[in-house]
């Protein structure tokens, strides 16, 4: 299954966002996934993403369209989110100090720990590909029913 969402760059549509992409996997895979424990998951590292690009990459120009692309192979999950602003420096990018106070700078750390991988390529044509990977296991049966 592949599917793909152009939307504006704003906040608002953050839960049009979320639910474009759970009924979209819920409507493929069915009762197969344990969803109470992965759509939460799923959403944080979508919301994380969506919202890094309207507010950093974008600037919150909601004129300015977010492309989110779905790929779904057997259990393998590719989301990817493609902006046009000038991109981020991975180089640059410092990990918060565990102690430290810091107000942001946790979106990468956070959609690391939660998908199995995390690409970002800067410039594709002119625009950015955040790309998050994960695999969805199937739902363990339980004992006796």
């Amino acid at each position: 299954m592949k599917t793909e969402l152009n939307i504006p760059s704003d906040l608002k549509f953050l839960a049009v966002v979320e639910r474009w992409l759970l009924d979209c996997l819920e409507i493929e895979l069915g009762d197969s996934v344990d969803w109470p424990r992965h759509s939460n998951r799923l959403r944080l590292a979508l919301v994380e993403a969506y919202s890094n690009v309207v507010r950093h990459a974008h600037k919150e120009q909601s004129q300015i369209p977010v492309l989110l692309r779905v790929e779904l192979k057997e259990r393998e999950l590719a989301l990817e989110i493609w902006d046009y602003g000038n991109g981020f420096d991975l180089s640059t990018y410092l990990p918060p100090e565990p102690n430290a106070k810091q107000e942001g700078g946790y979106g990468w750390l956070i959609m690391n720990r939660l998908m199995d991988r995390v690409e970002y390529r800067l410039q594709v044509n002119g625009r950015n590909c955040l790309k998050l990977e994960t695999r969805l296991p199937e739902t363990e049966l339980k004992a006796g029913g």
